[in-house]
């Protein structure tokens, strides 16, 4: 008798869990779309990577049929979160991409296209015009101006650059600083160009941005180097997510056009311009050879010796 009541209490709770919370007992919404979270590197500010990023978060959920969720993260907490598994997709820079790739088999979804050259990018080093340098040996003994570690053509590529001319950073500069705050690579080009620095290591696409928008003049400066081209930002997707899936966001990112909108907090806006690119393509992990061979020139990560 006691264990019919107890088999008739168990039973009513059963239909009150299942009541409160619909699909427990069906084995979690059987047909339900999936839910996938997509982690943002904070590019200049949370802020900003925000205002950027939330119109497309809203746009593959409606446009892959998944409920997508962004994720803002600064660049270590990004690969803590994969480490945990509390990502299915991110969106970083091609350098995080490469150390993802090795450490935990992210597969190439697709990549930003922003300008001159696209999908693909590179790193300069300049200095003022009028300073007198005319080469990078011409940097012995100079004050030089890196853009974050991370940044694979603010830093990582300029520095590959210089080791390859017989230069090392670490004892033939005078000295070499990185920018605090926010804003980095901007800060770099306007230090070389008010003489804070003699030189600096500036991403080809912050110097084509700013002269655009009439903030800087490219008869300011020399370019004293060029790194090869490779990929620029890139969406990733981990190695739990069907391929199916990986799919459909891949044709949902090659689909977007400009005049592509998605609502906002009820204001409708532009994708592509919120986002600030223009657009994306595919690429394949072999893209990304020339990031490599600047990490294991700098013996940075996933390269990184001591």
């Amino acid at each position: 008798m006691r264990c019919d009541r107890f088999r008739r209490a168990w039973a009513l709770g059963l239909l009150a869990l299942a009541a409160g919370f619909p699909g427990v007992l069906s084995g979690g919404c059987r047909g339900a779309p999936p839910t996938f979270r997509i982690g943002y590197m904070i590019c200049n500010s949370l802020q900003e990577t925000r205002e950027r990023f939330q119109p497309l978060t809203a746009y593959l959920s409606r446009a892959t049929g998944a409920r997508f969720e962004a994720v803002y993260l600064d660049t270590v907490d990004v690969e803590d979160a994969l480490r945990r598994g509390d990502l299915e997709f991110t969106h970083t820079n091609s350098l995080l991409y490469v150390v993802f790739r090795e450490r935990y088999g992210v597969r190439p979804v697709a990549a930003d296209k922003r300008g001159a050259f696209g999908v693909r990018t590179r790193g300069t080093i300049i200095a003022r015009k009028d300073s007198g340098i005319r080469s990078l040996e011409d940097l012995r003994g100079k004050r030089f101006a890196f853009g974050p570690q991370w940044a694979p053509f603010g830093f990582l590529a300029q520095y590959a650059l210089l080791l390859e001319a017989g230069i090392d950073p670490e004892t033939d500069l005078g000295y070499y600083a990185i920018p605090r705050g926010s804003w980095k690579h901007e800060k770099v080009i306007y230090a070389v160009l008010y003489g804070a620095f003699d030189a600096g290591a500036a991403p080809l696409i912050d110097l084509e941005e700013m002269a655009a928008e009439g903030r800087i003049s490219p008869d300011d400066f020399v370019v004293l180097a060029r790194s090869d081209l490779a990929p620029y930002c890139t969406v990733a997707a981990v190695p739990r997510v069907p391929q199916e899936w990986v799919d459909r966001v891949r044709r949902a990112l090659l689909d977007l056009a400009p005049g592509t909108t998605a609502e906002v907090d009820g204001e409708r806006v532009r994708v592509l311009s919120r986002a600030r690119i223009s657009g994306f393509s595919p690429v394949t992990d072999a893209a990304y050879d020339p990031i490599r061979r600047w990490a294991r020139a700098a013996r940075m990560p996933p390269y990184e010796t001591y």
